[in-house]
């Protein structure tokens, strides 16, 4: 599956606040590390050539207290930003389900994910303060100034 980068970022945001929320509501008992174990660190380049399955849409955590274990399932993105039926259109119930994957992982993995996981992103290209679209190393035209280039502007 394929995540923008912005994705993975709020993904990696709410595991930790998942986590600590569980750490909280337990009084500390819950089985989760405080931080990434060392034993789990992943500092390997991605396996090459990625396939992508399909680009997710809608991302859901939960955590289960009977295995003690982290919940991510991924949707498959829709063809079209407004995911309602519409009731009068015919072809709705002809629509395929869309994919989705369902992930369960230890608390510790999950902590050493989303570190990872903001190591990478952190290690991008820095966004553009109006659009948000990464830079290049010359700039880049930008949706949200006609056209023209950020580093032109003055305050």
């Amino acid at each position: 599956m394929a995540l923008e980068k912005f994705q993975v970022a709020v993904l990696a945001d709410r595991l930790d606040e998942l986590l600590d929320e569980v750490l909280r509501r337990s009084g500390g008992r819950a089985p989760v590390p405080a931080m990434a174990p060392a034993e789990l660190a992943d500092q390997g380049p991605l396996d090459l050539p990625l396939d992508e399955d399909f680009r997710v849409g809608t991302m859901a955590l939960a955590w289960d207290p009977d295995t003690s274990q982290v919940i991510i399932e991924a949707q498959e993105a829709g063809e079209s930003d407004d995911d309602e039926e519409d009731e009068d259109d015919p072809l709705a119930d002809d629509r395929p389900e869309p994919a989705v994957l369902r992930v369960r992982i230890s608390a510790a993995a999950a902590r050493a994910f989303s570190r990872r996981a903001l190591e990478v992103v952190a290690a991008g290209r820095p966004p553009c303060p109006l659009c948000g679209r990464p830079l290049d190393p010359d700039g880049h035209i930008c949706v949200r100034l006609n056209g023209h280039h950020p580093g032109g502007l003055t305050a």
